[in-house]
């Protein structure tokens, strides 16, 4: 084989290889307030901040109240609205009202231009 084909297929191997990299990334989750594991005051809302841009017709979120007083294992849905935010990074969960005393846990769904969806979940308390 001349060297001019050697480096051509070497080229192509390595355009290929950086190519499945790219596509096979996914976003994970950076950050989130409240952080996982926090007690705090009632947000008014709950931002989470991924590693890639969101593709936000496919990503999504759930709020859920885990437990209140006198009602312990009580899951319930809490009605929210999610949006992208400022940030093409980030994901802006707003509850349609105050949130109350208890335990809450967001899960997560977000797709990036790989159109992958990854998903997680986070809890926090409020005071």
């Amino acid at each position: 084989m001349s060297l001019f084909k050697t480096a051509a297929v070497a080229a192509a191997l390595t355009a290929g290889l950086f190519l499945s990299v790219v596509a096979q990334a996914h976003p994970k989750l950076l950050s989130s307030n409240p952080s996982d594991g926090s007690a705090s005051a009632a947000p008014s809302k709950i931002e989470l901040r991924f590693s890639e841009n969101l593709t936000t017709a496919f990503s999504g979120a759930k709020l859920i109240m885990t437990d209140m007083p006198g009602m312990p294992n009580s899951p319930m849905g809490v009605r929210a609205s999610i949006s992208g935010g400022d940030d093409p990074k980030a994901m802006v969960i707003t509850p349609a009202s105050p949130l109350t005393t208890g335990s809450y846990k967001v899960e997560w769904r977000a797709v990036s231009s790989d159109t992958h969806p990854i998903t997680g979940s986070f809890s926090f308390k409020v005071k």
